[in-house]
């Protein structure tokens, strides 16, 4: 479907970049975990959650809508029928659902604690590891069903 119309190929762009945005700030956010996790200093910490809200992430609502643009003014080959589509949306969904509800919370919580104490317990780290971890094997999974194509 890549090279029909110069739109569609802008929305594919558009999609690519904004896949490679959300692989990035999902690698930070979990280096920075880490970082909690194995004892970094407080000006470390500081630096790594700031206490505002993370808009950075939030690139990754405009995922489905580039997808479903694509597959909406594509041909049968990107329809919303086939089985990768949605698998992508199904990802999406669970993906949006645990960032939403449990990851951006419990950085939320953590920059709180940063902000007041300095530092945060090694175990919020570690648990904030594991909760990036599932974002990233959401994707790899996303990524998977988009390259495969089944």
């Amino acid at each position: 479907m890549i090279a029909t119309s110069i739109a569609y190929d802008l929305v594919f762009l558009i999609h690519i970049l904004a896949a490679v945005d959300t692989l990035i700030v999902f690698i930070v956010m979990r280096s920075a975990a880490h970082a909690i996790a194995h004892g970094a200093d407080e000006s470390l910490q500081r630096k790594r959650f700031p206490d505002r809200r993370n808009w950075a992430v939030r690139v990754v609502h405009v995922l489905p809508i580039t997808g479903l643009i694509m597959s909406l003014s594509g041909d049968k080959s990107v329809s919303l029928s086939r089985p990768w589509i949605g698998v992508g949306i199904l990802c999406y969904l669970a993906l949006a659902g645990h960032l939403e509800a449990r990851t951006l919370p419990q950085e939320r919580a953590l920059a709180r604690v940063i902000a007041r104490d300095g530092v945060a317990p090694p175990e919020s780290g570690r648990s904030f590891v594991k909760s990036i971890d599932v974002l990233l094997a959401l994707i790899a999974v996303a990524l998977i069903a988009m390259l495969v194509q089944f």
